[in-house]
């Protein structure tokens, strides 16, 4: 079946590649989740910050929201310990919800380069740069794949361990395309 968008299917290979290995932004100081979690500890509104839960889940944000609320009166210290342990919370909660293992907030400035321009994208309501990205550095990738097997494939036929260089080289490359 040929592909009507050749783009699309570049898009979706590189995503796919991309699971496993791109990080979260969900669980740093300046992502999404911790961004709605504080507007929602600055206006009250829990709402802001459930969104990024299941509804199962609710319960345990609500608990956490109202005793942020209630520890942020205190300033200082406490505030600050107050929205710490209420962004934890609700990052975690969030992660769990995804089936993703919570291990800490990361600092802000972590978040992958695509990922960023996914919410860049969002942000300004223009595709394209994103798409020029992931298609950049998906043909980057698959040059890099494509010499890795070229530079395997000529091994002599007694060397396994050479053989399995190259099939593993192979593999990778067939994968990614």
């Amino acid at each position: 079946m040929k592909a009507r968008h050749p783009l699309f299917a570049l898009l979706a290979a590189a995503a796919l590649a991309w699971t496993s290995s791109a990080q979260a932004h969900c669980d740093t100081l300046d992502g999404p989740v911790v961004a709605a979690g504080h507007k929602a500890l600055e206006t009250g509104n829990v709402n802001l910050a459930l969104v990024w839960v299941r509804p199962a889940d609710e319960a345990e944000v609500r608990s956490a929201f109202a005793q942020a609320l209630e520890v942020r009166r205190a300033g200082g210290a406490a505030r600050d310990l107050a929205d710490m342990h209420f962004h934890e919370t609700l990052v975690r909660v969030h992660r769990a919800g995804e089936g993703a293992p919570y291990t800490g907030l990361k600092p802000a400035g972590t978040i992958e380069a695509p990922v960023a321009a996914a919410d860049r994208a969002l942000a300004s309501g223009r595709l394209e740069p994103l798409a020029h990205l992931i298609a950049e550095r998906t043909e980057q990738g698959l040059h890099r794949q494509f010499e890795q097997v070229m530079a395997h494939r000529k091994y002599a036929p007694n060397d396994v361990a050479a053989g399995r260089a190259f099939t593993a080289a192979y593999v990778e490359y067939v994968h990614a395309a």
